[in-house]
């Protein structure tokens, strides 16, 4: 039977989780595009942690009704560059980066913070807050993993051409328009079955494990 309280209180911890996950991610391109002189996110209001300059109104209902969710893309201009690839690829990298740092973050906050020395009376606050820094870890391996994947438009793609031969590079940015079809397929298919799903548990328990 449907449980309309528990669908509640789930989406209490997975929306806000996943709102600052995005939100860290795509700040962090833009930083680092900013860093690099590309000032086009900071010109364009997308310089900032606020989750409504980030938020796609698809990508938000996503998160309500098949958990998984993500935000308009930073816009970077390659041509204030003084070394596009490089650069490109840094940029790129800055946003899985960010959300395994904020990632690590939730599990020290999880595995640090003495839960039971308020007593139970406090159960009330400490129990949601704990269940969020759980939900944390993984929501942003789960970006991390997936955005590292070498599918374009994804970060991992751009990491990729970064690290080719230029014409190779160009010649694997061809399969940009086709990207979410792939992925699509990819998941669809069960294909990435066996390397996404190991990736992202191999990486949350070793966020846990990091700090005991």
């Amino acid at each position: 039977m449907f449980d309309l309280f528990a669908k509640i209180q789930e989406l209490v911890v997975v929306i806000p989780v996943f709102l600052l996950a995005l939100t860290i991610h795509e700040f962090a391109h833009g930083w680092v595009a900013n860093r690099l002189g590309d000032p086009t996110a900071r010109l364009q209001g997308r310089l900032t942690l606020n989750p409504l300059a980030h938020l796609d109104p698809i990508g938000t209902l996503a998160i309500v009704f098949i958990r998984f969710g993500w935000a308009k893309p930073v816009p970077v201009d390659y041509r204030y560059f003084k070394r596009p690839r490089r650069d490109m690829m840094l940029v790129a990298a800055a946003g899985p980066i960010s959300n395994l740092v904020l990632g690590a973050a939730c599990a020290f906050c999880y595995r640090m913070i003495p839960w039971m020395a308020g007593g139970p009376e406090w159960a009330w606050l400490l129990l949601p807050v704990r269940t969020m820094l759980r939900t944390g870890v993984w929501v942003n391996v789960v970006l991390a993993v997936f955005n590292l994947l070498p599918i374009p438009p994804l970060d991992g793609s751009r990491v990729v051409s970064g690290l080719l031969p230029a014409r190779q590079a160009i010649s694997y940015s061809r399969l940009e328009p086709y990207g979410f079809i792939i992925i699509l397929l990819l998941f669809y298919t069960g294909i990435m079955d066996p390397v996404f799903g190991p990736a992202v548990r191999t990486l949350t328990l070793a966020l846990f494990r990091m700090w005991g």
